[in-house]
C-alpha cells in the first residue's frame, strides 16, 4: 500500500506530476465539444431527433458543472492520488460505456458518467498547481492549465470531423479510452498527495442545494436555444435554479465548514478577475458556438471548414498559454489582460459585419487574432485572483472560478443564441441568408460590448507582480 501522507511541494519532481494532471483534463475537457460535429452521425445510427441528439452535449456540461462546486470538498476529505485516480477511473468507464453503447439511453448514461470524473478533473489540477509551485512561478504553470482550457474545447469539433468523416462515430471513444488508461497507469506510480485533507462534515443538504441550483440555471440556459424563453421547462428550471441557489449561498455563510467559500468574494481582486474570466470564456464559447452556425446554415460552407476555421486560433492559443503565463510571472496580469481584452473588443466588432460573400481567409484570420487575445487574459486574470487568496481558500477559490466559468458559458452562449435568433430579419422558408445573419451581426455587437465592460473592469487590477503577492500573503499570515 502507497504512503498517504503528504509530501513537501519543496521536495517533489513536478514534471511528471504536471503531466499527468494536463493529460487527464485535457482529455475530460476535450469531450465537452468532442460530439459537436458527430451529432448528425450519432442521429443517424440511432434514429434521434436533433433536440434529442443535442442531451448527449448538453448532459456532459450539466453534470460537469454541478460537480465542480463539490470539487472543494472533495479535495480537503480525500487525498490527491485517490480522488486523481477515482475520477480518471470514472471518466475512462464512461468512455467505455459509450463505445459500446447499444442504444441512446446507455450513451446517455456513460456520458454522465464521463461528465462526473470529468468535473473533478479542473479544479483538482487548477489546487495542485497552485499548491506545489510557488507563486512566483504559478503564471507559468497555470499557463499550461490555459493550454487545456482553451485548446481541449476548439479542437473537438476539427478531431470529431475527421474521425466522422472516415470511421463510425463510436471510434471517438475508443481512440480516448486507450489514452484515459495510460494516464491512470503513470498517475499511480508518479502522482504524490499534496493537498491537506481537513475532512470537513458532509453537508448532505448543502450539496442536494448545489445540484439543484447549478443543475437547475445551467440546464434552463441551455434549454432555453432549444425551446426558447417563454416555456414552462426554461422557467421552471430558471426559477428552480434561482431559489435554491439562493438558499445554498446563504447557508454556506451559516456553516462552519461550507462545501463551497462563498467568502472568496470579499477580495476585490478575485472578484475583478472571476468577472472578467467569465466575460472571456463567454467571447471564447460564444464564438465557437454562433461562427460554425452561420458559416453552415447561412453562408454555405461545409461542417469540415467551420473546424478548420477554429483550428488556427486553438493552435495560437495552446501555443501562447505557457508564453503568457512566464510574462505573467514578470510583469503581473493588469497588462496581459487589458491587451487582451483590447484584442477581443477589436476583433468581436470586427465580426459585426458579416454577410454571405465572406471569405473563409477573414473568418479564420480574425478568429486566430482573437483567440491571441484571450489567451492573454483567461489563465493570467484567473492566476492573479487565486494569488489573492490564502493558502486555505485556493481549493474555494479555484472551485468557485470553474463554477463561475461552467455557469457564464451556459449563460453567455444561450443569450448570444437567443440574441441571433430574435434580431434574424425574417425567419422559416422565406429568409434569405443575409436576413439571418443580421442577427449574427446583432449577437457580436453584444459580445463586443461585454468585452468593453471587461476591459474597463481590467483597469482595476492592482500593479503587482506574483512576488510582491507573495510577499504580502507571507506578511498577513505572520500577523
Amino acid at each position: 500500500m502507497r504512503s498517504e501522507e503528504v509530501v513537501d511541494h519543496t521536495q517533489i519532481n513536478k514534471f511528471p506530476i504536471v503531466a499527468v494532471l494536463i493529460a487527464g483534463a485535457f482529455l475530460a475537457i476535450l469531450n465537452q465539444t468532442l460530439l459537436a460535429t458527430a451529432i448528425p452521425s450519432i442521429m443517424v445510427d440511432l434514429n434521434l431527433t436533433e433536440n434529442t441528439a443535442q442531451w448527449l452535449t448538453t448532459i456532459f456540461m450539466l453534470v460537469n458543472g454541478i460537480m465542480i462546486p463539490i470539487t472543494a470538498f472533495l479535495i480537503e476529505t480525500f487525498t490527491t492520488r485517490k480522488l486523481f485516480l477515482t475520477a480518471m477511473s470514472l471518466f475512462s468507464f464512461g468512455t467505455l460505456f459509450c463505445a459500446v453503447a447499444p442504444n441512446f439511453p446507455f450513451l446517455m448514461v456513460g456520458r454522465i458518467i464521463q461528465a462526473a470524473g470529468a468535473g473533478i478533473m479542473l479544479p483538482l489540477m487548477m489546487t495542485i498547481f497552485l499548491l506545489i509551485f510557488p507563486i512566483e512561478r504559478r503564471g507559468a504553470a497555470m499557463g499550461m492549465v490555459g493550454l487545456v482550457i482553451s485548446f481541449a474545447p476548439a479542437i473537438g469539433p476539427t478531431l470529431s470531423g475527421w474521425l466522422v468523416e472516415y470511421y463510425p462515430w463510436r471510434s471517438l471513444f475508443y481512440v480516448i479510452f486507450p489514452f484515459a488508461i495510460i494516464d491512470i497507469i503513470f498517475a499511480y506510480f508518479v502522482l504524490k498527495n499534496v493537498t491537506k485533507r481537513t475532512f470537513p462534515k458532509v453537508d448532505y443538504f448543502s450539496i442536494a442545494l448545489s445540484t439543484l441550483g447549478f443543475g437547475g440555471l445551467l440546464y434552463g440556459f441551455s434549454s432555453a436555444g432549444n425551446y426558447g424563453w417563454s416555456s414552462i421547462v426554461v422557467i421552471a428550471s430558471l426559477l428552480i435554479g434561482t431559489i435554491t441557489l439562493t438558499a445554498f449561498i446563504l447557508r454556506q455563510f451559516k456553516l462552519a465548514q461550507p462545501i463551497l467559500e462563498f467568502r472568496v468574494f470579499k477580495n476585490k481582486i478575485f472578484t475583478i478577475t472571476t468577472i472578467v474570466g467569465m466575460i472571456a470564456f463567454i467571447g471564447l464559447i460564444g464564438a465557437e458556438t454562433i461562427l460554425p452556425i452561420y458559416m453552415q446554415n447561412m453562408a454555405g460552407f461545409t461542417a469540415l471548414e467551420s473546424g478548420l476555421m477554429i483550428l488556427p486560433g486553438a493552435l495560437i492559443m495552446g501555443f501562447m498559454s505557457p508564453i503568457t503565463g512566464r510574462i505573467f510571472d514578470r510583469i503581473g496580469a493588469r497588462w496581459l489582460v487589458i491587451t487582451g481584452l483590447s484584442i477581443l473588443t477589436v476583433t468581436s466588432f470586427l465580426y459585426t459585419n458579416l454577410s454571405a460573400e465572406t471569405s473563409l481567409t477573414y473568418l479564420t484570420v480574425v478568429f486566430a487574432i482573437r483567440m491571441f487575445g484571450i489567451s492573454m487574459v483567461m489563465m493570467p486574470a484567473t492566476t492573479a485572483g487565486l494569488n489573492q487568496l490564502p493558502v486555505r481558500l485556493i481549493p474555494h477559490g479555484a472551485a468557485m472560478n470553474n463554477t463561475m466559468r461552467q455557469v457564464a458559458a451556459s449563460i453567455g452562449t444561450a443569450l448570444l443564441i437567443t440574441i441571433m435568433t430574435a434580431f434574424s430579419l425574417k425567419s422559416g422558408e422565406n429568409a434569405v441568408p443575409e436576413d439571418l445573419i443580421h442577427g449574427v451581426n446583432v449577437s457580436f455587437y453584444v459580445t463586443t460590448g461585454l468585452s468593453l465592460v471587461a476591459l474597463i473592469l481590467a483597469f482595476f487590477i492592482k500593479r503587482s507582480t506574483p512576488a510582491e503577492d507573495r510577499a504580502k500573503l507571507e506578511a498577513e499570515e505572520n500577523i
